[in-house]
């Protein structure tokens, strides 16, 4: 049987993650809930304790990729054989984690990656451009189809993450995992997830977050 937990890094989520947690909790068992909580300023941590989850926590907000890569190194040494990623801002819709766990289990795949591309007419146009300009240029220079690098709704093998050094610490550490996964010929697997938005405020900056891709790719591609 294999282990699997949740990683689902947060900042400033308190009117959600309670919700999150317990739709996990409905498919992965609550104790291997991993929040990590990035330094948030009300009380996103509290929360996620009263409601079972392993809490972990950044003094402060140091970004996405930093909180992914805390919960990956607890996950590692956990020795728990893959980790599903999610948000903290119910833009994951947490009865979806099956279909995950189901292509994992079938495939065998390093990567499974929710794909929205299917719905992307939900998508804000900025977030549609940006989405589909990245899938292309990390598809061309890995030669594998990726149809939606910039989905944080994934399962990943940690074999992958003992063997891939990451580097960056904000949005664009999704992408360079992917990238140097590829490079280093582990397997994407896509499976069709919906495309939701809520009220809760973007914390990406589209102009800086994509000059930080651009920079990433190339990093990852020099130093896989």
């Amino acid at each position: 049987m294999k282990k699997i937990c949740a990683v689902i890094p947060c900042f400033n989520v308190e009117q959600t993650i309670e919700k999150v947690i317990d739709g996990v909790s409905q498919f992965i068992t609550v104790n291997q809930i991993i929040v990590v909580d990035d330094g948030s300023e009300d009380q996103t941590a509290s929360i996620a304790k009263e409601s079972g989850a392993i809490v972990l926590q950044n003094g402060v907000n140091r970004g996405k990729g930093s909180a992914l890569k805390h919960g990956f190194q607890y996950a590692c040494q956990n020795h728990f054989d893959a980790i599903i990623t999610l948000d903290g801002d119910c833009q994951h819709d947490p009865v979806e984690i099956p279909k995950f766990i189901e292509c994992y289990i079938k495939t065998n795949g390093d990567i499974i990656l929710g794909n929205r591309s299917g719905e992307f007419s939900n998508m804000p146009l900025d977030r549609q451009f940006s989405n589909k300009m990245s899938s292309l240029i990390i598809s061309l220079l890995t030669g594998q189809r990726i149809k939606d690098s910039q989905s944080g709704y994934r399962l990943i093998k940690t074999e992958v993450l003992q063997h891939v050094e990451l580097k960056s610490n904000r949005y664009d550490t999704e992408s360079e995992l992917l990238v140097k996964a590829l490079m280093n010929r582990y397997n994407v697997y896509h499976i069709p997830i919906k495309t939701i938005y809520n009220d809760q405020q973007s914390h990406i900056q589209r102009f800086v977050d994509t000059l930080r891709f651009v920079r990433i790719v190339y990093l990852s591609l020099i130093h896989k």
